[in-house]
């Protein structure tokens, strides 16, 4: 999980943390200004199961599908969830990313719902 490239906002990114880590999930939290390169970084060392974004500004919203098409290029197959107080399903949908959470609780069931396929 973190906040993406350019994007130093994090009281959602921790709030979702902490809500996975309260059902039961292994968090990686990679703060904050976050690179696609380094999500990937961290998929493939800790084998993730899915790959949790945020933005709060709409200028760093385009880093997300930066993220999407790195994951896609690497081959990795793993679910990526964006969510933010700009972003949209439609954004979700526009980008290719496999999820997404308008709020804490729902990232939690989104993450659920994709990992168990």
């Amino acid at each position: 999980i973190g906040t993406v490239k350019g994007d130093l906002h994090d009281i959602g990114k921790n709030l979702v943390a902490m809500m996975l880590r309260g059902n039961g999930y292994k968090i990686v939290d990679l703060g904050v200004d976050v690179a696609p390169e380094k999500y990937l970084e961290a998929a493939k060392v800790n084998g993730a199961g899915a790959i949790a974004i945020s933005a709060l500004l709409t200028t760093t919203m385009v880093q997300m599908k930066n993220v999407v098409d790195a994951v896609e290029a690497a081959g990795l197959g793993i679910p990526v969830v964006i969510g933010g107080a700009p972003v949209t399903q439609a954004y979700a949908n526009q980008i290719r990313a496999r999820g997404f959470a308008p709020d804490a609780a729902s990232a939690v069931e989104e993450i659920g719902r994709l990992i168990a396929g």
